[in-house]
């Protein structure tokens, strides 16, 4: 599949819909532009390919496509009414799979129709979690990511155990606002031997986890190697997540609520829930 860069990207996302219940669809002849077909009889083969693949496939077609009539104005003040689809994801998706290979923007319709669709399926399953059992899923993502982390850094010359501390400390600090760990730990309330992360909630956590997975990929983009320019690389980052934080108006890493239960708690409870979803989450 191709890669999109932003222009392509927000192309597909420019004529996405958005009803009043929330849910998002696209009209059939709009992406038939954006997919540079000229004729819509030569599309609406497409498109009837890719309602033989929902059938096929066992999913409803009138969920995923159905049909809406447009009253269009033609020459001379004239009405004529035409056919038109309200899409799903799903639908495009298809729709791009069973479309002209040879175009290039079909390639980029696969990618971005492909990559949304995974992300809303794990989304809506992430969404369905208790707040206990996300807190477990994004602790499990950020463990495997720091691991990542940690690997970069030792590449870009964070060698030990004291530098390795420095460079988590200029992360936390510029994400919160300067607070380093400890001063993290104390305005938790946390004793000493407890981590923070594990007293994080779901909202803070993936704050985290962001942090870490885009400070790994700068790291390794940007191929730093010294122990200056990494620890401002992961300060830097931090800096950002605070700062698009600031401008949505939520509420900042450091005054959002400390949960009564630590991750461990959880765990020895069990949660065959979280278990569940990171399954199906690594399937894909």
């Amino acid at each position: 599949m191709s890669n999109l860069n932003a222009e392509e990207y927000k192309s597909f996302e420019g004529i996405k819909h958005i009803r009043e219940n929330g849910t998002e669809f696209w009209y059939a002849r709009e992406l038939s532009e954006i997919l540079q077909y000229n004729k819509w009889e030569n599309f609406r083969k497409v498109i009837d390919r890719a309602i033989l693949a929902c059938k096929n496939s066992g999913f409803s077609v009138s969920d995923h496509f159905p049909d809406v009539r447009k009253t269009i104005t033609m020459p001379k003040n004239a009405k004529k009414q035409i056919i038109d689809f309200e899409l799903t994801r799903y639908a495009c998706y298809l729709i791009v799979q069973n479309g002209d290979p040879r175009k290039e923007i079909i390639a980029l319709g696969q990618t971005y129709f492909a990559i949304q669709t995974r992300r809303q399926e794990v989304q809506d399953a992430f969404n369905q979690l208790d707040e206990n059992n996300k807190r477990l899923v994004v602790r499990g993502n950020i463990k495997q990511w720091n691991q990542l982390l940690a690997e970069a850094a030792h590449n870009a010359g964070v060698i030990t155990d004291e530098e390795f501390a420095i460079f988590q400390n200029a992360g936390y600090m510029g994400l919160y606002g300067g607070m380093t760990v400890s001063d993290i730990h104390t305005r938790k309330g946390l004793k000493k031997n407890d981590k923070i992360l594990d007293y994080m909630g779901s909202t803070e956590l993936i704050a985290n986890l962001f942090r870490i997975s885009q400070t790994e990929e700068k790291l390794k983009r940007d191929e730093v190697s010294t122990v200056e320019a990494a620890n401002n690389t992961h300060y830097e980052v931090g800096e950002k997540i605070r700062k698009a934080i600031i401008e949505m108006g939520a509420t900042l890493p450091e005054d959002l609520p400390v949960p009564e239960k630590s991750i461990q708690t959880i765990e020895r409870g069990g949660n065959p829930q979280a278990k569940k979803f990171k399954k199906e989450a690594d399937a894909g």
